[in-house]
């Protein structure tokens, strides 16, 4: 039994070394180089504090994209019209791993009708002039194979019209189509589609931002502001939501997979790399109890560099 230790082994107070601490110093000190590292890492790393892009700000910073992207919405050929799950019961649509359809397998948990959704219900809420409204009735008594060769063909002329400016569009069948995304670009440089298109889910507090976001997302306006920002899929850019510091470096595990084969190059790159994080992260849940890791630190015997006063003490006390 060592010198200074009850019957039962433990060592009285006494026997502990003792020494003069100054807690508020320390205090400080850790604060303050904590602010400085925060203040430089902000400096180099923060997320630029962007505003906020809207149906608004696109609408009149470009027109023309918005008009393409309502026309596709209307005729159904938008990304989220084909997306399939869990927006709409789209075939073949949906990331798989192997044979298993992730989003099939959810099912269809947010159903969106891109034209009704995004073009004629808005348009039918808002006060409309005679013309909208004939428009409106042209379009919602016309068969489905009328309505998609009115939006091909108008979309097809704006394609070939200059900078896509349905000003210059040449004479053609369209049917209200023109009338109707006419409308709708009044409606959201006015800032009143970002409200109509939160509106539809019938709740009066809003924070589903579902909709708006899908009917920005499908347009090219919202992807070139991502690219100039080095924020695609490709340039390893990542940013937090607007005036939060310091970004979301975290992330590089998840959007390295994206940058190399086979992820990159495959069509169910973000289901593949959601099973692959599912499994590093059990991997790390299981650490303690995989044979051969968990003894990774008895073997490298870190544990005495951790602790090594403890083990100097050890050594220096009499046996």
């Amino acid at each position: 039994m060592r010198r200074g230790s009850h019957r039962t082994g433990t060592p009285e107070s006494p026997a502990f070394p003792a020494r003069p601490y100054d807690l508020i110093k320390e205090v400080t000190i850790a604060l303050v180089l904590v602010a400085l590292l925060t203040a430089g890492l902000a400096a180099l790393f923060s997320s630029p504090d962007e505003r906020p892009v809207t149906l608004g700000s696109w609408s009149r910073a470009d027109s023309a994209d918005f008009t393409t992207t309502a026309v596709s919405e209307l005729g159904g050929t938008s990304a989220t019209a084909e997306y399939g799950p869990p927006y709409n019961h789209t075939p073949g649509a949906g990331q798989k791993i192997g044979p298993i359809g992730l989003q099939s397998l959810a099912g269809v948990r947010v159903p969106i009708d891109t034209a009704n959704d995004f073009v004629i219900q808005p348009l039918r809420q808002a006060p409309e002039p005679p013309l909208v409204t004939d428009a409106l009735t042209a379009w919602s008594a016309a068969p489905a194979s009328r309505q998609q060769a009115w939006t091909s063909a108008y979309s097809d002329a704006l394609g070939k019209a200059p900078d896509s400016d349905p000003a210059h569009v040449a004479p053609g069948d369209y049917g209200p189509v023109p009338v109707l995304t006419a409308r709708l670009l009044e409606l959201a440089q006015s800032g009143a589609l970002d409200g109509e298109l939160l509106t539809e889910g019938g709740k009066f507090y809003q924070t589903d931002y579902t909709r708006p976001l899908l009917f920005l997302g499908d347009g090219s306006y919202f992807a070139d502001l991502a690219q100039s920002r080095h924020l695609a899929g490709d340039q390893w850019g990542m940013m937090n939501e607007t005036g939060n510091y310091p970004g979301q470096p975290w992330l590089w595990l998840y959007t390295f997979w994206y940058q190399i084969d086979p992820f990159k190059s495959s069509d169910n790159a973000d289901a593949l790399i959601w099973g692959l994080m599912a499994l590093l992260s059990l991997v790390l849940v299981l650490v303690p109890f995989i044979p051969g890791i968990r003894s990774i630190p008895r073997w490298t015997r870190v544990y005495r560099l951790i602790w090594r006063d403890y083990y100097r003490a050890q050594q220096r006390s009499p046996r």
